[in-house]
């Protein structure tokens, strides 16, 4: 390679990290930075409520708290059971959807607008609708059982394992349009010609789709399952609009937890380590997603 070449390759790196800088410093500023500060004051043991007691540095002492947390425990079970649930019935759903709007029929492009319009809506206004369908006086769930003149309606949302279906079905309705937008790219760069080559060898859709559109869909999915599965362990909004965490913990998740302990009992070191525990565990699942995602391209390039 020639001097040239290499005064050259050199102004395009230059340029391209003059492009990206900024990008990279507004992710350091409102992303990096909340990271290392809730990091640090995790390392403290600070009360809102008792200036007088400064913040005095205790180490891990906060994380060991919470690993002997009985009510972190409970959230930590609650979540997880959430994180698992919600994203098995997206990624299905999201499939099924995606397969649908895939094919070619009258009206597809109307089809696929509508089909996002619950991911569309605010995950805030998501909630109202959902709580008011199941409030237990005025809900649409109950005068569709027992119409308008029945006064003993079902409390929906006070029985323990209903109210934390209920939010599940509420994060399933409105992400798996985003499930199905990611799983459908995928199924666009499916070449036609594999389809068509195993119609001649007699393979039905079944076999299609099972030999041919699931294996090549992996690299969609993994993706798919990876925004969801960050997305569902930081659930806050459903958990905050629609059960406030109970009945009980039955739906007090990590997130949720670590608000009250922060806001509420002014716990802020201790908030702080439930915060960086989320996102250690975020980051250890996104970490475990991306090589898996990157074996399966890597998979899908050999010949």
């Amino acid at each position: 390679m020639n001097h040239a070449s290499l005064i050259l390759r050199h102004r395009e790196k230059l340029a391209a990290w003059t492009m990206v800088a900024p990008a990279l410093l507004v992710t350091m500023l409102f992303a990096l930075y909340p990271v290392l500060d809730s990091l640090w004051l995790s390392l403290h043991n600070i009360y809102i409520g008792l200036p007088q007691l400064g913040s005095p540095f205790i180490g891990p002492d906060n994380y060991l708290t919470l690993v002997r947390d009985p009510v972190a425990q409970q959230a930590l079970a609650v979540t997880l059971a959430f994180v698992v649930l919600s994203t098995l019935l997206e990624l299905s759903c999201g499939l099924i959807i995606a397969l649908v709007i895939h094919e070619r029929f009258r009206g597809r492009g109307l089809v696929r607008a509508a089909i996002l319009i619950p991911w569309a809506i605010p995950t805030v206004v998501a909630s109202q609708l959902w709580r008011y369908i199941f409030n237990d006086q005025y809900g649409y769930a109950n005068l569709l059982l027992f119409g308008e003149h029945v006064t003993d309606y079902v409390p929906w949302l006070a029985y323990p394992g209903v109210a934390f279906g209920i939010v599940v079905l509420a994060d399933v309705w409105k992400t798996s349009s985003f499930a199905a937008l990611l799983i459908l790219a995928g199924l666009q760069v499916i070449p036609d010609d594999l389809y068509d080559a195993a119609r001649v060898d007699g393979a039905t859709a079944w076999q299609r789709f099972w030999h041919i559109t699931l294996p090549l869909l992996k690299p969609a999915l993994l993706l798919a399952l990876l925004f969801r599965t960050m997305d569902a362990f930081r659930v806050f909004d459903l958990v905050f609009v629609m059960t406030q965490g109970g009945p009980g913990d039955a739906t007090q998740v990590l997130q949720f937890y670590g608000y009250q302990t922060l806001f509420t009992e002014g716990r802020i070191g201790y908030g702080s380590a439930v915060s960086v525990a989320v996102f250690l565990m975020i980051l250890a699942l996104s970490l475990t997603y991306l090589r898996a995602i990157g074996s399966s391209l890597l998979e899908r390039r050999q010949p």
